[in-house]
């Protein structure tokens, strides 16, 4: 870990599914940082009526040490993170971490990770995050109330998108 120990982010949560993709495939579409956080740059309800844009360094996240950012507004407030790749081991595996404070809603600092496994003739994605909540008391407050319910949304947005990518047999479709 970079910033934050394990102990630091006491909550977990983790999502999976069979694809019908090789994990070659799955592991593809995973590591495109534009795709596998699509559901943060749609408005929907979870979002509070807005988007995040993700903004990739020159290594587009597929590196150790490459960095993600991510910047937008939700119900009026300015987020923005910064993620940092810190395993990557294709097609198997795949995690990153925030980096410095990120100005988030209802979870703080967060480890969040992919690993992809054969099965059959496709492939068991599980889409894990360990997170805190936000250090601020407005925040952390609703971090009690969503943040369970949040990080849930985001791991199980992540494994059904994939599934969807791969369930016609075709290519995943850029987004």
């Amino acid at each position: 870990m970079t910033d934050q120990s394990l102990n630091a982010l006491p909550h977990h949560d983790e999502s999976s599914a069979l694809v019908s993709a090789s994990p070659e495939r799955v592991f593809a579409l995973i590591d495109d940082h534009e795709r596998l956080s699509s559901h943060m740059s749609q408005s929907s309800w979870r979002m509070g009526g807005g988007r995040m844009k993700t903004i990739l360094d020159e290594r587009r996240g597929q590196s150790v040490g490459s960095h993600i950012g991510m910047s937008g507004r939700v119900l009026g407030v300015e987020l923005s993170l910064d993620e940092v790749v810190t395993e990557r081991e294709p097609p198997t595996r795949k995690v990153w971490e925030t980096v410095g404070a990120p100005r988030l809603l209802v979870i703080g600092a967060y480890r969040m990770g992919c690993v992809v496994t054969p099965s059959g003739s496709g492939s068991l994605l599980r889409v894990f995050i360990d997170y805190a909540l936000p250090a601020s008391w407005p925040a952390r407050w609703l971090g009690r109330v969503f943040g369970r319910s949040y990080a849930h949304w985001c791991t199980q947005r992540m494994v059904d998108d994939a599934v969807r990518q791969f369930a016609s047999g075709a290519e995943p479709r850029p987004e």
